[in-house]
């Protein structure tokens, strides 16, 4: 049983945990920008390659949320997995900018049906324990395994692109904790599938169409819902903002690791190697606390909407201030900057998504929560190219400050009642 006070840390928790910490075994993660430099793409480019991800995700965002919901989701996690490491597989064997794009697209594949489908069956295991109360501390827990997975995966990166002298080598690498997840997400109990009915065909036949009606006419609450709508947008956009401009914390690490007088007698990729490794593990330590401490945090606040409205303005300021010191070369404070407005998004994240749980039907989790994740990446398109385009003309400081201020600029929209 579990008490008023916290909740059980059961086997499913453990396996939910090493699913997180096993998903951010992204080697590429801290070096995907620096990846994309080195084989010459400008920053224009690289927002093309990210916005081709963005859409493609975008297309198949609801319709994998709904087969999520209808026909089970262990199996839409597991052809999630399978897309992203042919995905890998092109990174490491095809150097071509176009097969990128094929690259991004399975990518995106691999984002369309495991975005909102894993979380969906972490609060139907949650309904089924009664234990939803705890949603945003069992949330906060599983997502800091994740964020500690981030941690140890930002050194193992390191010291492989430190060892080969490439960025490459980390899509390489990345395809051997993948594999292992498809392992752990077979083991998984059938009830968090939501599966169809194993009776008769007719009466299968009859439930698959009550499903799919049921699911659209949520699906179309959601956005005749203001109390539904607002916390998706909330979350949307402030993610949206932090999931293009993060990347530039790459350009921005190096120029600081280069300008650093150690290690002068290593070439820049290995030295550049070593400082990434070190920020982007303290980085994710801090952000494995913030989001096993976000329960603690949301509770200083009469209600969730206060806490995630006034999150979000802070965002915005450190996103702005970020543009303003990596304009003027004031590189270690840009780099605190981001670290805060990283450790805002995972304070954020299990707050918003016990929201918007508790605003949506349960049958209906997955489409939800890939409404949210549709918009986000729809909103990431078009961010990612304006970057791009800003940062080649202007600079990465004056295109993160311009994002920053457009970020703050629609706080009146995404203001939760």
């Amino acid at each position: 049983m579990v008490n008023s006070d916290s909740f059980k840390k059961d086997k499913m928790f453990y396996k939910f945990s090493l699913y997180g910490f096993l998903k951010n075994q992204r080697f590429f993660d801290p070096f995907l920008i620096l990846f994309f430099r080195e084989v010459g793409l400008s920053f224009l480019q690289i927002g093309v390659l990210l916005a081709v991800r963005d859409i493609t995700t975008n297309i198949f965002e609801i319709p994998t949320g709904m087969f999520a919901d209808i026909f089970g989701r262990r199996r839409s996690m597991l052809m999630s997995f399978s897309a992203y490491i042919l995905s890998f597989l092109i990174f490491f064997f095809f150097p071509n900018y176009y097969l990128y794009m094929i690259a991004m697209i399975l990518f995106a594949l691999g984002e369309a049906f495991r975005s909102g489908t894993h979380k969906a069956m972490i609060f139907e295991y949650l309904r089924i324990k009664n234990w939803e109360k705890h949603k945003v501390e069992y949330y906060g827990n599983t997502r800091a395994a994740s964020q500690f997975g981030s941690a140890i995966s930002s050194l193992i990166a390191a010291a492989l692109v430190f060892y080969n002298g490439s960025y490459r080598i980390v899509f390489l690498a990345s395809i051997i904790p993948y594999v292992l997840n498809l392992i752990n997400l077979a083991t998984y109990p059938k009830e968090l599938d939501n599966p169809p009915s194993q009776d008769s065909t007719a009466k299968r036949k009859m439930e698959l169409n009550s499903k799919v009606k049921s699911t659209f006419k949520d699906f179309v609450y959601m956005f005749k819902n203001p109390s539904s709508l607002k916390p998706i947008l909330n979350s949307s956009v402030f993610d949206s903002f932090f999931k293009i401009t993060k990347e530039y914390l790459q350009p921005i690490v190096k120029e600081f690791a280069l300008l650093l007088p150690i290690m002068v007698g290593l070439s820049g990729t290995k030295r550049v190697s070593v400082i990434v490794g070190i920020i982007y593990f303290f980085l994710y330590l801090l952000t494995s606390y913030s989001s096993k401490n976000s329960s603690k945090f949301s509770k200083k606040f009469k209600d969730l909407s206060h806490a995630i409205n006034l999150t979000y303005l802070f965002g915005g300021i450190f996103l702005l201030l970020a543009g303003i010191t990596t304009a003027f070369k004031l590189n270690m404070f840009a780099i605190i900057l981001f670290i805060l407005f990283y450790m805002l998004e995972n304070v954020r994240r299990p707050m918003n998504v016990s929201l918007i749980s508790e605003r949506i039907p349960h049958r209906t989790m997955a489409t939800g929560l890939s409404v949210e994740s549709q918009l986000t990446t729809t909103l990431k398109a078009i961010i990612a190219i304006g970057i791009g385009a800003l940062a080649d003309k202007l600079g990465i400081g004056v295109s993160l400050l311009i994002a920053g201020m457009c970020m703050l600029s629609l706080y009146i929209f995404v203001k939760i009642d």
